[in-house]
């Protein structure tokens, strides 16, 4: 009975602690969401006076490149990777000045027209207030890392609307393949508390309920499982995407203070080119999709590209609101090809392609529930495994931690960032994907 007494009195204790904290936490950072969405909005309707003001974007790099290389490297690229990669290589410790660089290099960047998105500067300066908050209570590392994580799950939960599946993303973004279940009460107050600061303080969400009562038709199932596929491969391209963009970045032969000049320098041409539809949040092109609009069909490729120049070539800012757009876009893509519904499949392609290129595939399917409505969520789930299992072992986050292989017929090394894993096929014959491996194998063979 005292071991009984002693363990439900600790657990009592943690529990109310970490209410506490957790609590204060989200409501800080709901309250720095919301001013900073209010100081992006506002520099946004400024530089939207100006038809021409995407001209500048050469010179809004060259300002974010320099803020985030000679006063807070941290803040560098987009938010949510720097916070992943602190708490998995300095105990959540990030550097207030992050913060305020954040805020201003993302600012610079979106208001002028860079292709990148709000939720990574939001997490990251979350996560730095959090971590600021440990340092002033004096808490230990454990703890630290306890609060950067509930920072994350609050900034995306309070900058896109939801609160559960923001919650699930701040603990699923860390692992591939497992959760820390101590840290559910945390991350879901936090997430709960910001949202509602942020909504108080003015803040409207992008929520659309969606019908999916064409999907009570058997027949559908194919097609989500197809989805699934091609929302994977998107997804894939826009991993790749970004890994290009940095490739050429690093191995152009030019100063650094030149770099951001030239990335600023193309995209000003692809807008004159294609459109400045694919500048900026891409907010009314999403919007767009969800109610059906027509969309060119190339629309989610070139968003891909304009989003891997601006964040390789200095710009600051988010990655999930991209994918968002690429998720949409490329949705409306499949249903004209299938003759579906543009509105339901560019729904799941949103939340199918962060499933892909994040491998948050629980997250994103709260998320669905949480946006589009209960009834499209056992749908939208389908698609958002089968695009997780298609991107295989990598991500948009290089930093997170690969825990298992996404099939067992597939060797690759656990426990180590993910961009690091090398995937090694493994044939086994008595199988039916060993037996097509084998047969596959032996008519190469005798090609050759």
């Amino acid at each position: 009975m005292k071991r009984i007494i002693t363990e439900e009195s600790v657990l009592f204790f943690s529990i109310t602690k970490w209410v506490i904290l957790a609590a204060c936490c989200g409501a800080v950072v709901g309250a720095s969401t919301a001013l900073f969405l209010h100081l992006l909005s506002m520099s946004i309707a400024f530089t939207a006076r100006f038809p021409h003001s995407f001209l500048l974007l050469p010179l809004a790099l060259l300002g974010s490149a320099l803020l985030t290389r000679y006063v807070a490297p941290e803040a560098r690229g987009h938010g949510t990777e720097k916070v992943i990669e602190a708490i998995h290589k300095t105990a959540g410790r990030i550097p207030v000045l992050v913060a305020p660089i954040k805020l201003v290099a993302t600012i610079m960047t979106l208001a002028l027209g860079g292709s990148a998105g709000k939720e990574g500067p939001c997490a990251q300066i979350g996560a730095a207030l959090s971590s600021l908050f440990a340092s002033l209570l004096r808490l230990g590392n454990g703890d630290r890392k306890k609060l950067v994580i509930c920072g994350i799950s609050a900034g995306f939960a309070s900058v896109f609307g939801t609160p559960i599946g923001g919650a699930i993303f701040g603990l699923e973004v860390l692992f591939v393949g497992a959760m820390q279940y101590d840290m559910l009460l945390p991350s879901f107050v936090s997430s709960i508390v910001a949202y509602h600061v942020a909504a108080a303080l003015g803040i409207s969400y992008l929520i659309t309920p969606l019908n999916a009562d064409l999907f009570q038709n058997g027949a559908m199932l194919p097609m989500l499982v197809l989805a699934g596929l091609f929302f994977g491969l998107c997804a894939l391209i826009l991993i790749e995407a970004l890994k290009a963009g940095h490739f050429v970045a690093v191995k152009l032969p030019a100063p650094e203070w030149i770099k951001p000049l030239i990335g600023g320098g193309v995209l000003i041409v692809l807008a004159v080119l294609f459109s400045s539809d694919y500048l900026g949040l891409g907010l009314k092109t999403i919007e767009g999709c969800l109610r059906g609009q027509d969309v060119v069909p190339y629309a989610f490729l070139l968003k891909c590209v304009f989003t891997a120049i601006t964040l390789s070539f200095g710009g600051s800012g988010g990655i999930v609101t991209p994918i968002f757009f690429v998720g949409a876009t490329a949705g409306v893509l499949f249903a004209d090809l299938f003759g579906l519904d543009r509105s339901l499949f560019a729904a799941i392609g949103l939340v199918s392609l962060l499933s892909g290129a994040a491998n948050t595939p629980i997250a994103t399917s709260i998320m669905a529930a949480e946006l589009f409505g209960a009834s499209i969520a056992p749908y939208a789930a389908i698609a958002c495994v089968i695009s997780f299992l298609m991107t295989g072992h990598r991500s948009v986050y290089p930093s997170q931690i690969l825990t298992i292989p996404k099939s067992a017929s597939i060797r690759v090394q656990t426990g180590a960032e993910i961009h690091s894993a090398a995937a090694e096929f493994v044939p086994r014959p008595k199988t039916i994907t060993g037996l097509l491996h084998a047969l596959w194998s032996a008519l190469s063979h005798r090609t050759k």
